[in-house]
């Protein structure tokens, strides 16, 4: 959190910052939840330019818990992501339960999906689904132009992927690929 919180304030950026969380490691709500919603102001980010990204792999045993630290994030102006969507557990059980603002179709749904029509149908009923819900989506791991253009042609909202821009110090301000 507090890279994210620097390098956005440091360049002023405008736009979302994505910050992962794991719920398993919030062992005392109040604490870490109040320090965040803290960490933000105090960095002048308004709220609603962070999106909490529930990790889908870590599956979360109390989904009560959860939902109080999703409600809680929410209450206080921030919005949540559903990371990693397929590559875990429970995913359309998640997206109703946690009601996400944002979903991220993970990676290995994305690899190659011009050319695997099972990958592509679900993916696309995911994104039929997203849209009905007003969930905005994210496409992780785009690699080639041609899963590109799949996921443009479909319309995913944000894009992410070694395509788009590698990982970097400072974070990469724009990219010709930007939907959102």
């Amino acid at each position: 959190m507090d890279t994210a919180r620097a390098w956005a304030s440091r360049l002023g950026l405008q736009v979302p910052i994505f910050i992962n969380f794991t719920p398993t490691a919030i062992y005392d709500p109040a604490y870490c939840l109040r320090s965040t919603v803290a960490a933000v102001k105090e960095a002048n980010i308004p709220p609603h330019s962070v999106v909490f990204e529930v990790i889908e792999t870590d599956h979360a045993e109390d989904t009560r818990h959860l939902r109080s630290i999703i409600n809680f994030y929410r209450q206080a102006g921030f919005r949540v992501a559903l990371d990693d969507l397929g590559a875990g557990h429970s995913s359309l059980n998640l997206i109703h339960q946690l009601r996400p603002d944002i979903i991220k179709l993970d990676m290995e749904l994305i690899r190659n999906i011009h050319e695997d029509a099972y990958k592509a149908s679900i993916t696309q009923k995911l994104l039929e689904i997203a849209q009905k819900l007003n969930i905005r989506t994210v496409a992780e791991g785009i690699e080639t132009p041609e899963e590109l253009r799949w996921v443009r042609s479909h319309g995913v909202d944000y894009l992410q992927g070694y395509l788009i821009a590698r990982p970097q110090s400072p974070p990469a301000e724009t990219t010709p690929y930007f939907t959102g």
